[in-house]
Formats: structure tokens, C-alpha cells, sequence
């Protein structure tokens, strides 16, 4: 049983909107099963000045620090003192964290949609694999970056041409913008981090397709839904959320995160069955 005293460790997720942020449920079930003295609760500042005056209180050592969602993670990792390797390869953060006066920029995006990958397509191997990214804004980031990391073969679909091509120079490692009449031809993953539906039919990607969904509202999203009756394997964004978590709570509260899969816990909180 976890419990709160003067001495409690403070953390939280921050963004806007965030009230329907499933991390609290993961990291409070945590907290409890290893009954630590620690809490972990949701902010929404209003805009930047907020999001920045949240940050100013980190420093001062209210706060022990916070994952970064929405719209505030290129905010995070620029008004960080130092940065990890990972953070500064997206060029953003999901993670500040606050230790003497000072704040650390980290990223656990690219590792969540690593785990994620490997938990439910563990025979896809990306190194060399051409994968398509569609999408090129916050999202999108730090899921490029690992993939390139990786040994992808990166292609970045996205409506303006010029913010893929922007993206693409930024990250860097053959990362490259794509036109969608050819961004598809072998590729072996799509993964959508837009908001909204992609106007694309998974039946016309080549068999053997993998094909993630950053979203998670519903786990089973109709592009998601579309790709499995084509015959392909899927991958959800809840099992990105969840991979991301562990390495975020080890950031947070220095200590791993126990061995209990919080999935059917969201799911229940999400009234899907598993």
C-alpha cells in the first residue's frame, strides 16, 4: 500500500488537454504495488507562460518532474539545461527531469514504440526495413528518430511537403520525405501519428505489412480495424503509451517499475475488452 507523508515524491504528466491522460492510472497502480512514498497527478497549464512557470517551480524543487505531452514537448526540450542523447536526437522531450536547480530533457517516445513493436510484431526486423511515418508534427518526432536509429529506411508522408522535408533534415539519418503515390511500394511498417484517420486502404499494402496506430482512443482504431480484416499484423497505441511508461517512472521515482502489465487495467478504464 503506497502512502504519502511530508516526505512524498511529486511527479506528473503535463499538457493541454490532459484530463484524459491514461499515465496517472499506470504510474499511481505502480506506486501502490511497490508502496511507495510518491504521488503522480496531471497539469494543464493554460499556454507556454504556464507550461514555463510549471518548469520554474521544478527548479525550485517542488516537483520531481513530469512527462511532457501535447503541445508542450518541443517547449520542454528547449528550456532544458542538459539533454539525453535521445531527447536531442527528436529534438524533443517527453520527459523533464528536476534535480537540483537543474532540468534534464529525456524521450521515452522512441522506446515505447520500440516495445511496442516487439511486443506485438516481434518478427518484424527494421534494420534495413523501409518504413513509412504518416504524419511530421510533435507525434511523429521522436517515433522517426528511433526508427531511424534503429536501421529504418524512414519515409515521411505528410500533407505539406515542406514540414516532412523539415523534419527529415533535422533528424537526419536517410530519413526522407515521400510523395504517397510511391512512399508504400516494399514497405514493411506505416505507422500513423496523425490525429486523424488516414485516408488510406491497408488491403493495397503488400502482404506481410505491419501497420501501428500512435492513437489509442479506441485501442482499435478503424485504421488499425481496416489493416487487421486486410490480413495484417497491427500494433496500438496503447502498447506505445505502456512502453514509454516504464523507462519514464525510472526517470521519475529512480526505481524500475514493477512486473505488472497495467493493460487490463486501461482497458478496463477505457471500457474495451482485451
Amino acid at each position: 500500500m503506497s502512502r504519502i507523508t511530508g516526505a512524498v515524491r511529486v511527479a506528473g504528466i503535463v499538457g493541454n488537454p490532459v484530463a484524459h491522460s491514461l499515465s496517472p492510472i499506470i504510474h499511481n497502480a505502480w506506486i501502490e504495488a511497490l508502496g511507495l512514498d510518491a504521488a503522480y497527478a496531471a497539469f494543464a497549464p493554460r499556454d507556454a507562460d504556464g507550461f514555463a512557470t510549471l518548469v520554474e517551480a521544478g527548479r525550485a524543487g517542488l516537483i520531481a518532474g513530469v512527462n511532457v505531452t501535447a503541445p508542450f514537448k518541443e517547449q520542454a526540450f528547449a528550456l532544458a539545461d542538459a539533454a539525453t542523447d535521445t531527447a536531442r536526437a527528436s529534438g524533443s522531450a517527453n520527459i523533464l527531469r528536476f534535480r537540483d536547480g537543474e532540468v534534464e530533457a529525456d524521450s521515452a517516445d522512441g522506446e515505447g514504440l520500440l516495445w511496442a513493436l516487439k511486443d506485438q510484431a516481434p518478427g518484424l526486423d527494421l534494420n534495413g526495413a523501409p518504413v513509412v511515418m504518416l504524419g511530421a508534427g510533435g507525434a511523429a518526432r521522436a517515433a522517426v528518430a528511433a526508427l531511424a536509429v534503429a536501421g529504418a529506411r524512414v519515409r515521411i508522408v505528410n500533407r505539406t511537403r515542406e514540414r516532412a522535408e523539415a523534419l527529415a533534415a533535422d533528424i537526419g539519418l536517410g530519413v526522407q520525405s515521400a510523395d504517397p503515390d510511391s512512399a508504400f511500394e516494399g514497405a514493411q511498417l506505416v505507422v500513423n501519428a496523425l490525429s486523424a484517420t488516414p485516408q488510406l486502404d491497408p488491403a493495397r499494402f503488400q502482404p506481410g505489412t505491419v501497420v501501428m496506430d500512435m492513437s489509442y482512443r479506441p485501442v482499435e482504431t478503424p485504421f488499425l480495424k481496416a489493416a487487421k480484416a486486410a490480413g495484417l499484423t497491427t500494433v496500438d497505441g496503447l502498447a506505445m503509451l505502456i512502453g514509454q511508461a516504464g523507462p519514464s517512472f525510472r526517470v521519475l521515482f529512480d526505481v524500475e517499475s514493477p512486473a505488472i502489465d497495467p493493460r487490463p487495467l486501461l482497458l478496463a478504464h477505457l471500457g474495451e475488452a482485451g
